[in-house]
């Protein structure tokens, strides 16, 4: 890990820091760009999901229960 200075908008960070539960402005920082990540990720898989005959929602939902 290296040290990087930046100038951090602290009404911003303070608002995040609210929503993801976070109490130091690193973790705060950190948190935020895993939450950039992994929401790109699950754009990723909605999108792969979405491909036609990708995956077939009706057997998934048969699986859990539901009506044939």
């Amino acid at each position: 890990m290296s040290k990087t200075s930046v100038e951090i908008d602290r009404d911003i960070a303070e608002e995040a820091a609210v929503i993801l539960g976070t109490t130091t402005l690193r973790e705060t920082i950190d948190a935020s760009l895993r939450e950039i990540v992994n929401a790109k990720r699950r754009l990723e898989l909605v999108a792969l999901l979405a491909e036609p005959d990708r995956y077939d929602f009706d057997a998934a939902n048969n699986a859990w229960g539901g009506e044939d």
